[in-house]
């Protein structure tokens, strides 16, 4: 099956699926989230208990710089090797998985779960190949994370990668074929997560979609330079899969490198015309600052900065529940209100080395933190419109990290599958 599209990015897996297990334990929400929210990942720890979960098998990023990160990392792969050794996994051999997340607002989210040919990705500002970033990568970030995978035996993706069909050929029509696939999974989500089943493709669908993504990247290749998958969500950790991978071929004779499993990272492909997907900003939360003194410094580093509303990049903030605002950029450089302010927050964090910034999803979460505390000021984004993101990837390079999030922190994709990334 896979030779037969040997120049698509985009493949059937070898994927791994928990059995004999509570799927309502095992699923727990990306590393990513709730990083300002410890109680989040302790009711995940007091609801899981004992029991066999994908909890075990991650490290949330709020546990990045804790005291025993390394001791942490070292059970994490532990409990991998382990869950291997006790068959907790089904191995579904050259797999394409059909998956329909029902949100929690009820709206459905349909993908289609298999590996990308991390050789097709690329998250340099103005890369050309078939997968490219949409927002810069943080360098200081990949460290940390490639030191939880390099040693790890599996994978569990968080990775969402996006397709710009808008005539919605090649994963909306597997929704009227599900009697014909196996279903694999069908269960709800803990803390709000909604509902999720998955479906494994038959091999005539298998080949109908294949041949459906192949004829869209010779389509892409005329018309949208190349750009087949842009990265809608996890794009550090499919930076981190890259960047293991690169690494093990330093340690591998050329003419290994396609057999690498290293090469491939499991995702989850989504139509960005899939009406589910409601491109969220992403909020900043400045810590650790005088919230007088940080916006008096930003109406300084714009010249063109008013006090209240007017034309422009106009940046809300909340500093606590009686004291809210907003500053405008009246001739803005950057593209888009988000470029505006970060670039303002780079140099004044790397100045005020006690400051530092969160991102957040979601404007009540984002206030409500700011007005917990007396150090802290949010600054609230504006969304962005999702029929500009292949254009202004492709044109301008990466946005702003952290411009956008698909949907509400509980929304983001579960660990549910797993793929080995070791032999």
């Amino acid at each position: 099956m896979t030779n037969r599209f040997e120049y698509l990015p985009f493949k059937p897996a070898d994927i791994l699926l928990p059995q004999n297990c509570d799927l309502t334990l095992w699923s727990v929400v990306a590393c990513d989230q709730y990083t300002s929210r410890p109680e989040y990942w302790q009711r995940v720890e007091d609801r899981v208990g004992r029991a066999p979960s994908a909890l075990r098998l991650i490290l949330p990023e709020s546990c990045l710089e804790g005291p025993s990160v390394e001791t942490d990392i070292m059970e994490i792969n532990s409990n991998m090797s382990r869950y291997l050794r006790e068959g907790r996994f089904r191995e579904l051999l050259d797999s394409l998985i059909y998956v329909e997340r029902t949100l929690d607002s009820g709206k459905v989210r349909r993908g289609l779960i298999g590996a990308v040919d991390l050789e097709a990705y690329d998250y340099e500002p103005g890369a050309a190949s078939a997968i490219r970033a949409t927002e810069g990568t943080v360098m200081s970030r990949i460290p940390p994370r490639v030191a939880v995978r390099k040693n790890a035996p599996i994978e569990l993706p968080h990775v969402m990668l996006l397709v710009d069909d808008p005539n919605r050929v090649i994963i909306e029509p597997l929704s009227s074929r599900t009697e014909e696939m196996e279903k694999l999974y069908d269960f709800d989500l803990m803390e709000r997560g909604g509902h999720i089943r998955g479906w494994l493709l038959t091999e005539e669908l298998k080949a109908w979609v294949l041949q459906a993504l192949n004829t869209r990247k010779d389509r892409v290749e005329r018309d949208l330079d190349g750009l087949l998958f842009a990265v809608g969500d996890g794009n550090h950790s499919l930076a981190t899969a890259k960047e293991c991978y690169e690494r093990r071929k330093g340690m591998t004779a050329p003419e290994q490198w396609p057999g690498l499993p290293s090469r491939y990272a499991l995702c989850e492909v989504v139509n960005l015309h899939d009406d589910s997907l409601e491109f969220e900003p992403i909020h900043r939360v400045v810590f650790g600052v005088e919230p007088g003194e940080l916006l008096d410094a930003l109406m300084n580093f714009y010249p063109s900065a008013i006090r209240g509303g007017g034309e422009g990049h106009v940046l809300p903030f909340t500093i606590n529940r009686w004291s809210q605002g907003e500053i405008t950029i009246t001739a803005p450089t950057a593209q888009l209100p988000v470029g505006t302010l970060q670039n303002f927050l780079d140099e004044y964090i790397a100045a005020h080395p006690k400051a530092r910034v969160d991102y957040i999803h979601g404007a009540d979460e984002a206030r409500q933190l700011a007005e917990e505390r007396e150090d802290a000021v949010a600054f609230l984004l504006p969304p962005m419109g999702k029929e500009e993101l292949f254009p202004t990837v492709i044109h301008d390079g990466v946005l702003p990290r952290k411009t956008f999030s698909m949907g509400e922190a509980h929304d983001k994709r579960f660990y549910l599958e797993a793929r080995k990334i070791r032999r």
